[in-house]
């Protein structure tokens, strides 16, 4: 057998999802970590010259957004750079969840910083300059809105499948493209903190309640660190390749021994990519097929994207076969 004869049983090792998304995802992560660098700026300057806590708080989040969207901007250049690479067994569709990882970790470490902040200023409370304060905050918000509007309309359509006509084929795609997810859950909690600050700076200029600043900071904080967890455990799922969803698994078990011969022995399916999944299945028959034939069975599903099929005939007589054989006797 000549080497050019093995071609057809090739198959692309470049699993990141579609690459056109990728571009546009990665140029709103651009843009929007552009202007969050800007607020952050005047935040933190202002903040510390108006003696804001919350201000500087939101500030300070947005610091570690910058660095955060910096992250999943450089994880979208690198995946594309080695999209093609075969040292990359499965792809790089990995190398943006490592960076939503790593976002996520940023985020927590933000939500304690916060939580330190503010229960300080609890016991040593500042003069706050009020208007200015809160025309900044209305400002920082108006900013985290827009890189929200940027970053929504490629995550929702990252997260718009498409798997044929069966009715379950969402089992296997919850995933999403968790970098720009994550870049998304940075925006909105840079959004969500400001909000904040606008709620304690107006409480504090209209009723003169000073210690809602700090309890807003406190928060904001527990939010944000919840938002931080949710992110570490679904990135975290993918990175050490568990299995996907239990519907998903028997719905790959209930197609490949549809003929009532065959039977799996072995089942493995992990994500390797926003929404691709890798199988490995080992299947045990009287009358094997081939593995084209239990491949065609999932082919509907174009989220399996690297099916792995071994085929063992079983030596032993079926049940069925056996009784018929005693009547006969």
């Amino acid at each position: 057998m000549h080497s050019d004869d093995l071609q057809r049983w090739r198959h692309s090792h470049v699993f990141g999802g579609d690459s056109s998304q990728g571009e546009k995802a990665e140029r709103a992560t651009r843009g929007v970590a552009l202007l969050t660098a800007g607020m952050m700026i005047i935040e933190i300057v202002m903040g510390w010259r108006l003696h804001s806590m919350a201000l500087l708080a939101d500030g300070w989040h947005m610091g570690t957004h910058v660095l955060a969207l910096g992250v999943a901007l450089g994880a979208y250049i690198l995946s594309r750079r080695y999209r093609g690479d075969a040292r990359f067994t499965f792809g790089t569709g990995k190398i943006p969840t490592l960076a939503a990882y790593t976002s996520a970790l940023g985020l927590g470490a933000v939500g304690v910083l916060m939580a330190v902040q503010s229960a300080e200023r609890f016991f040593v409370p500042l003069t706050i300059h009020y208007n200015e304060a809160i025309a900044i905050a209305a400002v920082g918000l108006g900013v985290n809105v827009l890189s929200a509007f940027l970053l929504q309309g490629d995550s929702s359509h990252a997260h718009a499948h498409h798997h044929g006509g069966q009715a379950h084929a969402h089992a296997h795609a919850h995933g999403g493209d968790l970098n720009l997810r994550a870049a998304y859950l940075h925006v909105i909690a840079d959004a969500f903190t400001s909000v904040l600050a606008i709620v304690a700076l107006l409480g504090g200029k209209l009723w003169g309640w000073v210690w809602l600043d700090p309890a807003m900071g406190l928060v904001g904080s527990a939010v944000v660190a919840q938002w931080s967890w949710s992110l570490l455990r679904q990135a975290g799922t993918t990175l050490l390749d568990r299995t996907i969803d239990e519907a998903g698994l028997a719905e790959i078990r209930e197609a490949m021994e549809a003929d009532g011969d065959a039977l799996v022995s072995d089942l493995h399916a992990w994500r390797i990519g926003p929404d691709q999944v890798a199988v490995i299945v080992s299947l045990v028959a009287h009358q094997p097929q081939s593995p084209e034939h239990y491949r065609a069975r999932i082919a509907q599903h174009e989220e399996l994207v690297h099916v792995t099929i071994e085929v063992n005939r079983c030596d032993h007589a079926p049940a069925s076969l056996v009784a018929e054989e005693r009547k006969s006797v």
